[in-house]
């Protein structure tokens, strides 16, 4: 069975309309509850965690009212981290776990992702599966079979505590000044809380969020506020988080950004020589930089590459047995401590290498010379589709011969927005630009 509902990282829209609407979240609600429960006796559970958003309010009472409908029993755990939901559901012993997050859009946008009893967010099959459950009659529960809601209040707490065992017995980051971005979202509480509670001294930046500011010139996509905050205050390093935490970009101390690639190096060089990255393998997308694959064969090491999304990243290391991937975009997944991406844990990471190393930043968040390589987005709107035009897939077929034995090119659609992503990599600056200019030139006169 197809998804027409669910896209790379569950359901994803803007707030108030379809998808987004109460309405749905409160039919989803009630087919995920009878997918998870399958007509068994009642005391099934689900945690529900959100970010800051505005629209959590509304959406969060919709799925309770679908899930308790068919008798679940609904755990609220106000404003968590995703990976916090996928923790607690497995600790918890939760059926099931759900994020109401846009991870790193806009205020406006929001979205639903699920996760199984295992803490891994759903396979296509059992997303397909709900689907299936919608298109249809939904069965609701007996009336003394009607499920329950509470909110949790030490949901937030065991997170918090569960993020500092990551780290060796005893470590400590005294001495250290750490800026972090918590970008107005759900890692707003428990960033900084971790760091000071490791011994850091934190600056502690996009704590104040207000419902709509999430993402607003802060965290990970926005990461000035938090480079120009490093240099101030004369910090060693910079974290910074998107919306739902899941993913981070570093600053070092001179305000220069780290991407996900230059922490994956990092992180599979010294989980390598500690002999605990599994088959020497490395997992990410491809949209990874080539720098990162040729530091990693220099090293001996591997690199995997998926089609773009945490998920298939996470798919992949778990078909063969890896405990490292992630994504450029900072995605960063440590299957030995958590079931998807973790800012906060990979920023720990991080900072414990400079503990160990007596290193600064700047050295260790430069594992490699990225090749040059140019992204650019072409909006599109609703019943358009430019990359079918013969125009489109000629300048495309071009575009390849003149990258071939140099370079490489990557275009498609976004799985999260309305967006054509046209991405190249080669050494040639000049002829980069020239290849990226006249590709998103051409899915714009199609549009």
């Amino acid at each position: 069975m197809s998804r027409k509902l669910f896209g790379t990282d569950g359901v994803r829209g803007q707030a108030n309309s379809w998808p987004m609407t109460a309405d749905m979240a409160l039919r989803l609600g009630a087919a995920a509850g009878r997918h998870f429960s399958r007509g068994g006796e009642n005391g099934h559970r689900v945690v529900i965690g959100k970010d800051t958003r505005r629209s959590c309010y509304m959406l969060e009472n919709a799925l309770t009212a679908g899930l308790t409908s068919t008798g679940m029993n609904v755990l609220l755990l106000g404003p968590v981290p995703t990976p916090a939901v996928g923790y607690l559901t497995r600790s918890m012993r939760a059926d099931v776990g759900i994020m109401i997050s846009a991870s790193h859009n806009q205020a406006t946008d929001n979205g639903i992702k699920f996760f199984g009893p295992d803490g891994f967010k759903l396979s296509d099959e059992a997303e397909a599966a709900i689907e299936g459950i919608m298109a249809g009659e939904i069965i609701p529960a007996e009336p003394l079979k009607i499920g329950r809601a509470k909110r949790i209040d030490d949901g937030l707490g065991r997170y918090v505590e569960y993020a500092k065992t990551t780290l060796p017995r005893g470590a400590s980051l005294r001495g250290l000044k750490v800026v972090v971005d918590c970008a107005n979202g759900a890692a707003y509480k428990a960033a900084p809380e971790v760091l000071w509670e490791l011994g850091a001294e934190v600056i502690a930046l996009g704590v104040a969020p207000d419902g709509f500011n999430i993402n607003r010139e802060v965290g990970s996509t926005h990461p000035r506020a938090a480079a120009e905050a490093v240099v101030a205050h004369g910090a060693h390093i910079g974290l910074c988080l998107d919306g739902d935490a899941d993913r981070i970009v570093m600053i070092d101390e001179h305000g220069q950004i780290a991407d996900g690639d230059q922490i994956m190096a990092l992180m599979a060089r010294r989980w390598a020589e500690e002999e605990r990255l599994n088959d020497g393998t490395l997992v990410a997308t491809v949209m990874s930089n080539l720098g990162l694959e040729r530091y990693l064969h220099s090293h001996g090491l591997r690199l995997e590459r998926t089609s773009v999304g945490d998920r298939y990243v996470v798919e992949r290391m778990r078909a063969g047995g890896y405990n490292l991937g992630g994504e450029q975009s900072g995605h960063i997944v440590m299957t030995d401590y958590a079931t998807t991406g973790d800012g906060l844990i990979a920023g720990l990471q991080v900072l414990q290498a400079m503990v160990d190393q007596g290193e600064p930043a700047s050295h260790l968040m430069r594992q490699f010379a990225p090749v040059p390589q140019l992204l650019r987005n072409v909006r599109f709107a609703a019943g358009q589709a430019p990359m079918t035009a013969e125009s489109v897939q000629s300048a495309i077929r071009a575009a390849e011969v003149r990258l071939e034995g140099c370079g490489r090119l990557l275009i498609r659609k976004s799985g999260t927005e309305p967006l054509v992503r046209v991405m190249a990599e080669c050494e040639d600056q000049g002829l980069l630009d020239d290849i990226v200019g006249g590709l998103v030139a051409e899915i714009e006169a199609a549009l």
